[in-house]
């Protein structure tokens, strides 16, 4: 990405470049200093993820008069993590009580579910179960369940091992927490559905193939440069995901994080093996890692993925083993946070490393929960980057982080359950709007 452009210029002398697929929907507003000046829109939002579009969405259906641009670089929406994760809507279970997370989790799934039933989108509420299969894993069980009273999860009950074979006859465990309100959905249908709605109200576009180079600061809006021309726009939210820190940058925010990314891959059941996984099967996660272990997800589409595991990225968005950026990776590894994440935990990350590339390893820790699955039940399947956001002290940032500057607003950290808390973060997103823009 280039380096910052600031400019100041006064505003009757500016030359704005505009974007011919914009240029129509220019409007004249008021500006405080009593001069009119024209301008594209008054919010561009970057990214096309479902944060972003769930961020525009809301401002859109809130304030009528309001006009807005998501910009997304990839020539589809949805191109990275929304289209890359498990498409479960998570419960909530898992997350501290009272924090960002747990909080708009919950909203965000009551929320989700509704928008779904309004606009048909398929959805399903099959449950899920957390499964401990070793004596050793029974201290974190009891923590995962008090998180999930505390947060108000609806339903959630402790079963013995014949109820985990009542639920999922493959399946073996010692104890195990049944998750009732748990679902599973396509999210990027969810975002067509969001891109769709917010073109509908008024002039605004959800401009695909725009890739945000740079921001001219002027007087009194800010000149959003990309790959197809400029756009002048009154205020910037910033949704980039795993460039979100980037694009912060080139603001000119000093954001005090990282991104660094980190890879999941995923095996999937062949066709005759998915039978022995009847919904979702999770192990107990590990609170010292933000990572919730390899898993059973029956998706929307009847298949069965298996996985992930979790290993540093030598590319933000490299879905291969050995994709590699040079860019990517001199942004992680010039980092000291990032080597004091690794030191802290790095028998945990060798692990992981080596799994990514043994089949073997990787087949042992699914028998831990369906101890009768064979070698040849499982296939290659997808992979997913999580943008981890890691403080200067190496450690990871668990909870959602959304900043606020004078003329901008940047989603710092939205790792899972985003997706499933999008229009519960849309909703803060256009509050946090609404006030610091004076919409």
């Amino acid at each position: 990405m280039n380096p910052v452009r600031n400019s100041k210029k006064n505003a009757n002398m500016l030359n704005v470049v505009r974007n011919p697929m914009a240029a129509e929907h220019s409007t004249k507003r008021e500006i405080s200093n009593g001069m009119k000046q024209k301008y594209d829109f008054d919010i561009v939002v970057i990214g096309g993820g479902i944060v972003g579009l769930a961020s525009a969405y809301k401002i859109a259906h809130n304030h009528s008069g309001i006009s807005i641009a998501v910009l997304e670089k990839e020539d589809e929406l949805a191109a990275h993590q929304t289209g890359h994760n498990s498409g479960v809507i998570h419960s909530g279970l898992y997350y501290k009580p009272g924090s960002n997370k747990a909080k708009t989790c919950a909203k965000g799934r009551k929320e989700l579910v509704a928008f779904s039933k309004e606009h048909g989108i398929r959805y399903e509420i099959c449950g899920k179960i957390i499964v401990a299969t070793r004596e050793k894993e029974l201290a974190n069980f009891e923590q995962v369940f008090r998180n999930g009273l505390e947060n108000e999860i609806e339903g959630i009950e402790k079963i013995g091992p014949n109820e985990i074979k009542e639920i999922e006859p493959f399946c073996h465990g010692i104890a195990g927490i049944r998750v009732p309100c748990t679902g599973i959905i396509d999210f990027s249908e969810v975002a067509k559905k969001l891109a769709e709605l917010i073109e509908d109200k008024g002039a605004n576009k959800v401009l695909k193939s725009h890739k945000v180079l740079a921001f001219e600061s002027q007087d009194y809006f800010t000149n959003v440069v990309t790959n197809k021309g400029s756009l002048a726009a009154r205020y910037i939210i910033n949704c980039a995901g795993l460039q979100c820190d980037k694009v912060a940058k080139m603001a000119g925010v000093e954001a005090k994080m990282r991104i660094v990314p980190f890879r999941g891959d995923y095996y999937e059941l062949t066709e005759e093996a998915k039978e022995k996984v009847k919904s979702l099967i999770y192990p107990v996660p590990d609170p010292a890692f933000p990572f919730l272990g390899v898993h059973f997800t029956r998706k929307i589409d009847g298949s069965v993925e298996c996985g992930p595991n979790a290993v540093f990225s030598f590319k933000r968005e490299g879905y291969g083993k050995t994709d590699f950026s040079f860019r990517d990776s001199w942004d992680a590894l010039s980092y000291r946070g990032t080597w004091k994440m690794f030191f802290k935990n790095w028998k945990y990350g060798l692990s992981e490393y080596t799994r990514a590339f043994s089949m073997k390893l990787f087949f042992r820790q699914l028998q831990r929960l369906i101890p009768s699955l064979a070698a040849d039940d499982i296939k290659p399947g997808n992979a997913g980057v999580r943008a981890q956001a890691v403080g200067v002290n190496g450690e990871p940032i668990d909870d959602f982080r959304i900043e606020r500057r004078e003329n901008s607003i940047h989603v710092l950290n939205a790792p899972s359950p985003a997706a499933t808390a999008s229009l519960a973060i849309g909703d803060y997103v256009n509050e946090m709007a609404a006030e610091q823009f004076n919409l």
